[in-house]
């Protein structure tokens, strides 16, 4: 199979480049690709209002992506790394889902730049040649939206809860600011959110239906998980933490109450959104559940003692660091989220 890629590089910086695919110009022959360039502005596809130059369209054969796993028939996940973004990953640490139809095929989450999301795609292309219909985004966090625009210009329906749109456009301009620091000018090189979000539905692939449903403030406030019903695959996005310390951005005693109710759900296996490919339920949910437990049996805790805000974080749920990797970088926030959340219970 071959591509079409552009070289994008800074205008105040030159030096600074990056390889673009345009993604849903792929085709078998070489020949049918450079006639694909024959009438190809790609200009049209891209932002124009951005501060990089756009070079000379190409055809190569394509990159095989990143790995996908199998993990049961016609679901694949790609493992992100657990650790923060850096330019060393790129933006790849979060877990993404495939899920193969007979007509169509889902993604679940993209990953946090536009590479990882090209990366993606290529990677859907070596087992499918099925249309991508379908990219659902299971909450706000850059690590797994910042690849979508791939799969918007692919044709895909960007589909995410109701609070997904102005959550997005809240934080737009931090997220890109922080990824693009962490991460690194030309890997992010390409990265924008400028797609449209669809309220969720049920999705039809052909042979296999996925059931949405969104969740009140758990995690995030846009927290929406994806049942694949025909091999009872649930993906979870950042509802489930495997490995990875648990990240609070929202009501801690929400979801605690989501936790519950995830249990009651017809699924077979869960996709975390950090951590393994592929969980028992109960091996999913029990680990987080007493993490955030712990979170909040602590604070309440230091709030009846009448500990100060700033003391007390440093010292809630640390019993529970040997358990977590990331602790470090997220404990404290955790707690303070919950401080705030529980001192006015």
């Amino acid at each position: 199979m071959f591509e079409i890629i552009v070289s994008l590089c800074l205008l105040g910086d030159p030096g600074i480049c990056r390889t673009q695919l345009l993604a849903g110009l792929e085709t078998v022959s070489e020949e049918e690709c450079v006639a694909v360039l024959q009438n190809l502005d790609p200009g049209s596809r891209l932002n124009p209002a951005t501060d990089y130059s756009i070079g000379k369209p190409a055809c190569r054969e394509m990159p095989d992506g990143i790995a996908l796993e199998e993990v049961a028939q016609g679901v694949f996940v790609h493992t992100g790394e657990i650790s923060e973004p850096d330019p060393g990953n790129l933006g790849d640490i979060a877990n993404l889902g495939v899920v193969v139809g007979d007509t169509s095929i889902a993604v679940i989450d993209a990953g946090g730049a536009r590479a990882v999301g090209e990366d993606l795609y290529r990677a859907i292309r070596k087992i499918s040649a099925l249309p991508v219909g379908h990219l659902v985004l299971t909450h706000v966090h850059p690590d797994h939206v910042f690849g979508a625009s791939v799969f918007a210009e692919a044709g895909a329906r960007i589909v995410g809860h109701p609070n997904l749109a102005r959550a997005l456009r809240d934080r737009e301009q931090s997220y890109l600011e922080s990824f693009r620091a962490e991460i690194g000018a030309s890997g992010f090189l390409g990265t924008r959110v400028d797609f449209e979000v669809l309220p969720p539905s049920g999705i039809d692939l052909g042979g296999r239906s996925l059931e949405l449903r969104s969740w009140p403030m758990a995690h995030s406030t846009s927290d929406l998980t994806v049942l694949d019903v025909q091999t009872g695959t649930l993906f979870t996005g950042d509802l489930v933490f495997h490995r990875h310390v648990p990240v609070l951005d929202g009501s801690l005693k929400g979801w605690l109450s989501v936790l519950d109710e995830l249990e009651t759900l017809e699924a077979v296996r869960i996709v975390p959104g950090h951590g393994s490919p592929s969980l028992r339920v109960e091996e999913g949910l029990a680990p987080v559940r007493e993490y955030l437990r712990v979170l909040q049996d602590q604070t309440r805790q230091s709030l009846d003692a009448g500990s100060r805000m700033s003391d007390a974080v440093t010292g809630i749920a640390q019993d529970q660091r040997p358990r977590w990797e990331l602790f470090d970088a997220f404990n404290i926030r955790n707690a303070t989220v919950a401080f705030t959340e529980l001192e006015w219970d």
